[in-house]
């Protein structure tokens, strides 16, 4: 047990040090990616709510019906009404969106290839996600990012590269999966619909870091 938790620890301070030199590629101070991270950390557990959604999802059942003292089970289907709560996480959707709003007022030359390479990334990403029933959107781990670190150097191959990788996946992934798919969210019978998701290591935060990795890498 000791041993698991010294390994624990090890893999926070590497994710830290790993994500402190990407802030600091797309322009950010240590001090201003310790907030940032604090608020991603803090929000993650805070989901808003924005409102309530009442639906209809076919469920099957069983009804039991007894004859000469013989108990049969007969399949049957029904309608039952499922109220959905519709939330935006704080850590997973609000500071992404913050910090792509400074990046994209910051960097102004960036904002036609940001605004391009978002709508890309976008696509991408809703042709990847996939509506599972009594859970909600899920996307895959890695290929987002991937998408939004191609689109980014194939759009602007240069320094402003992690810029747009890191509004453009963090934005796509938000838009992609969870935006575009909201429409029919409430027909999968799930009792919380988190805009953002688990917050800090949610798909929307982790594609824009490791986008911005990936760019840095190449």
């Amino acid at each position: 047990m000791v041993l698991f938790g010294f390994l624990v620890l090890v893999l926070i301070f590497l994710f830290v040090g790993v994500t402190e030199s990407v802030f600091e590629a797309i322009g950010f101070s240590r001090s201003e990616f310790a907030v940032i991270l604090a608020l991603t950390f803090i929000g993650s557990f805070i989901n808003i709510p924005l409102r309530s959604v009442m639906s209809t999802v076919p469920m099957a059942g069983f009804q039991e019906v007894k004859i000469f003292w013989v108990t049969y089970r007969v399949p049957q289907m029904f309608q039952r009404r499922v109220t959905s709560l519709v939330t935006i996480n704080f850590g997973g959707a609000v500071v992404p969106i913050l910090v792509s709003a400074y990046l994209v007022v910051t960097h102004p030359s960036l904002a036609a290839d940001i605004i391009v390479a978002t709508t890309i990334t976008s696509i991408v990403i809703h042709f990847m996600a996939r509506k599972v029933k009594g859970v909600g959107i899920v996307t895959p781990a890695f290929l987002p990012p991937i998408a939004a670190a191609i689109v980014s150097i194939f759009i602007h191959p240069g320094a402003g590269a992690a810029v747009i990788a890191y509004v453009c996946g963090s934005m796509g992934a938000l838009i992609g999966a969870d935006l575009s798919n909201l429409r029919g969210i409430t027909k999968l019978g799930a009792p919380v619909v988190s805009i953002g998701g688990a917050g800090t290591f949610d798909g929307v935060f982790l594609t824009g870091i490791i986008a911005v990795i990936i760019v840095s890498l190449i």
